[in-house]
């Protein structure tokens, strides 16, 4: 077995149960070992810390498998994590047939996702201790759902990190080319194949419906709107206008779908494709004014090196929605920016209201659903911020 051996006083953040481990707290490796295989992760006194995943290729070096010496990372464990992930999201109770039935370190398979689309099961590896696991996963996902397409979406930018390259396609089964999923009531179709992510915002699932409980009788401004999933539950709840901004005029053609396939009335219905913080300043040019706003932008900043590039956009955006938003009415505003945690997103939102001019009640702070579990050692996991906030002048 092959030591990995730490500096002195590197060890701390293991021994708060912290997964992850970077290449400048490894004095040297003892042994041979593959990109991705397991390691014994050392104090440099000798005392054992951890089992790892170690690559060398990669700057974050060691994501842990297990804490406990005597446990062997082999099959059976990998395959034991994977039925106790998959029996937790049973016990949710979801009112919906998509979620994620595995994330990461939450569910002590570092580096792998799993996503549920009703029939169809979305496998993405994003580390080099996962990839050399990959044939046991989908041996364990095709046990557990035997009639389910499995696709691969191991197409993250994240990989590049770990020397990897990207593979996408069909692992088993048949691939329809969209899947139609059921969320609280409604319908929805997801291109697993192109879709962002996995082909769908599982991670919203929760917000979709605290937000919508604001909806009935409002003016609704859906920002970054993807394919429509807040606008449609919006207007399930009554919302008596939406109007839907993307740069992608193929996203909001599926949001247009959403609208048909759900009944709902197109008549309410506008949609614009442009970039939202140039359509957010022509709104404002042309009076208008909105009773409930939703902004969930993208990505802003992957990492702690594109904060402050990241803290300007967010500042941006929330301004000029305030500035649009009507007395009394509700905001709904998210990162899902690793490198912007939830006490910076907080300040960058106060400073947007403070140069808007504006007062603002929190009414809930907002974060990824639950199937999306975070470990308390690993604030990591936590990407998704957000913040319900009702305008009070």
């Amino acid at each position: 077995m092959t030591d990995l051996i730490l500096r002195p006083g590197r060890e701390r953040s293991l021994a708060r149960r912290h997964p992850w481990l970077y290449d400048g707290a490894i004095a040297a490796v003892h042994g041979r070992v593959e990109p991705g295989g397991t390691v014994a992760v050392r104090a440099a006194d000798g005392r054992f810390l951890a089992w790892a995943a170690y690559n060398p290729q990669a700057r974050l070096a060691a994501r842990v498998w297990s804490w406990r010496e005597e446990e062997r990372v082999d099959a059976d464990l990998i395959a034991r994590r994977l039925e106790t992930a998959i029996a937790y999201r049973d016990r949710l109770g979801l009112d919906s047939d998509a979620l994620r039935l595995v994330y990461g370190e939450a569910d002590g398979l570092p580096g792998v996702v799993v996503d549920r689309y009703a029939g169809v099961l979305v496998l993405q590896l994003t580390t080099a201790g996962a990839e050399a696991w990959r044939d046991v996963l989908v041996e364990g996902l095709a046990a557990h759902f035997p009639t389910a397409a499995i696709y691969e979406r191991s197409d993250a930018e994240v990989r590049a990190l770990e020397g990897l390259p990207p593979r996408t396609g069909p692992i088993r089964g048949r691939m329809p080319e969209t899947v139609t999923i059921r969320e609280a009531g409604l319908k929805f179709r997801v291109d697993v194949v192109r879709g962002h992510k996995t082909g769908f915002y599982l991670d919203q699932r929760d917000n979709r419906r605290i937000v919508a409980a604001h909806a009935a009788g409002c003016r609704v401004l859906e920002c970054f709107a993807y394919t429509g999933a807040f606008g449609v539950h919006a207007l399930a709840a009554g919302a008596r206008s939406l109007l839907s901004i993307d740069s992608s005029a193929e996203a909001l053609a599926q949001a247009r779908e959403h609208v048909r396939l759900n009944d709902l009335d197109e008549g309410r219905c506008e949609w614009r494709t442009a970039d939202v913080f140039q359509a957010l300043r022509r709104l404002r040019e042309e009076g208008r004014r909105f009773d409930l706003i939703v902004l969930d932008p993208p990505k802003f900043a992957p990492t702690h090196q594109h904060v402050e590039r990241a803290a300007r956009g967010y500042k941006d955006v929330n301004l000029n929605a305030m500035q649009l938003l009507a007395a009394g009415g509700v905001l709904a505003t998210f990162s899902c920016s690793g490198g912007v945690d939830a006490a910076l997103f907080r300040k960058i939102v106060a400073a947007a209201a403070w140069d808007a001019g504006v007062s603002l009640r929190v009414r809930a702070q907002l974060t990824q659903a639950a199937d999306h579990p975070v470990l308390l050692a690993h604030p990591e996991g936590e990407y998704l911020k957000g913040l319900l906030l009702q305008r009070l002048d």
